[in-house]
């Protein structure tokens, strides 16, 4: 009967859930796919993809996704990879990142732990080589 009906795996790279301007969701995310918010969420977001808080976007909400970027504000706890925070962005809470950008202006309030993994070690090393490169002879 549901023979031709499999489970397909959500591309992380794809945004297929979204927040729009103007919403106000309260409840839980959980997402195979990248979640942007441009609205207001009350509730915990969890994500195996990204996630974007847009300019207008207000997250009330505890994070953990593969990378997650601030134009508007998070408060709550984050835990991702990658967290790029931009000039208007506002993080009010802990992290616990790989990699922090922080642009001029944005705002990051509370405790931060670094997670060093393989990753950031090779992006490191790659900077380094990067480096030696560019110093002349």
């Amino acid at each position: 009967m549901f023979k031709g009906n499999k489970m397909k795996t959500m591309d992380p790279n794809k945004t297929d859930t979204l927040i729009g301007e103007g919403s106000i969701f309260e409840g839980n995310i959980k997402s195979e796919a990248s979640i942007r918010i441009d609205g207001k969420i009350v509730g915990d977001i969890y994500s195996e993809g990204d996630v974007i808080i847009g300019e207008n976007g207000v997250a009330l909400s505890n994070i953990n996704a593969r990378n997650t970027t601030v134009l508007g504000k998070i408060e709550g706890n984050v835990e991702t990879k990658k967290l790029q925070i931009s000039s208007t962005g506002k993080v009010h809470g802990n992290i616990s990142i790989s990699i922090l950008t922080i642009e001029d202006g944005g705002e990051f309030e509370g405790n931060s732990k670094m997670n060093v993994d393989q990753s950031t070690t090779e992006i490191k090393n790659e900077l380094k080589e990067e480096k030696k490169k560019n110093v002349p002879a």
